[in-house]
């Protein structure tokens, strides 16, 4: 992974000096932020210009709904939504992401002027996707997925979600290296929201660093999404609608920014273009001997802990003096 301000870079899409902003365009009657709004294809494109114009760096266009519980399209339908929207926005330079799960509608895509294949299964839920996106060189989200949002896996189980997410993710981003994919063309996304419930996507943000650990760019795509309503609820009251959960996602995205995500997938562009760009300047502003300090203190830190992990295993009643007669 080479490094830009320590997030990564891409082979194949522009390079940033900041966190990148990926607006979502969704060509979709039933998506449960914004269905039905973007639905022709010429307010799609002209949606999609918007959000270059608000600060987007990419724009993610999907035809088919994610969100628990919908019913997937079929292939005809999904090309007839997604490819004459992402031909439009290609023919004006827009950086373009195309959402979805199926390899045909990757490629076509593809030809039409895509240049990010983002797929939520991470090429599991159709076996022709790695292959298609390998012999095209496009770069790749491989997001954590655990199969479609039916039933039970609405919410997953996990005993540890970091540790759980982090281990699948790398057997995932293995299966997708031994099927042709280049290293510098891989993203991850933990998958926030996907069998996950509050609990799960929160502890995940707050270990961002534990999937920078995976050795490639990090995409965060928390935008409107259900632990955010969980969130501003509060303990008794009610989440609010998801299109009232912008300043909440320009929280998470500046949140992520700082902590060295390559990119964020927004609905709203405008607030999270300036909580990057701030994230920016907050991160230029510190000084080399800040960081060193900083540097050294973490590192005093992690001695501190491995000293008294030792100290514990070789005096176990270091751990429980109260239990020393």
């Amino acid at each position: 992974m080479s490094k830009q301000s320590g997030r990564g870079q891409v082979a194949g899409l522009p390079e940033w000096d900041r966190c990148a902003v990926m607006g979502v365009v969704n060509v979709t009657p039933d998506s449960f932020s914004d269905g039905g709004r973007w639905f022709d294809t010429t307010a799609a494109i002209k949606h999609g210009l918007d959000l270059v114009a608000e600060g987007a760096d990419l724009v993610d266009v999907g035809g088919e709904s994610t969100r628990p519980g919908a019913t997937r399209v079929d292939e005809a339908e999904e090309l007839r939504r997604v490819v004459p929207v992402v031909r439009g926005l290609a023919s004006e330079g827009v950086a373009i992401s195309v959402d979805t799960m199926r390899a045909s509608v990757a490629e076509q895509a593809l030809a039409a002027g895509a240049a990010l294949v983002n797929d939520v299964s991470g090429g599991l839920a159709d076996p022709a996707m790695i292959p298609v996106v390998a012999q095209a060189g496009a770069p790749f989200v491989v997001m954590h997925w655990r199969g479609f949002l039916a039933g039970g896996n609405v919410k997953g189980v996990y005993d540890d979600v970091v540790t759980e997410v982090v281990d699948e993710l790398h057997a995932r981003v293995a299966a997708v290296l031994d099927g042709g994919i280049a290293p510098d063309r891989i993203v991850v996304d933990p998958g926030l929201g996907f069998s996950k419930g509050a609990e799960h996507d929160l502890a995940l943000l707050a270990a961002l660093d534990r999937l920078h650990a995976l050795g490639h760019p990090l995409l965060v795509a928390a935008s409107r999404k259900r632990f955010l309503g969980r969130v501003l609820a509060g303990p008794e009251g009610a989440p609010p609608p998801a299109r009232e959960r912008d300043a909440a996602t320009a929280a998470v995205s500046a949140l992520a920014a700082h902590a060295g995500a390559w990119a964020v997938r927004v609905h709203e562009v405008r607030a999270t273009a300036d909580a990057v760009r701030v994230a920016r300047a907050i991160e230029g502003a510190r000084t080399p001997e800040h960081g060193a300090e900083h540097n050294a203190e973490a590192a005093r830190a992690e001695n501190n802990t491995a000293r008294d992990k030792d100290t514990t295993e070789d005096n176990p009643e270091a751990a429980h003096p109260e239990a020393t007669p």
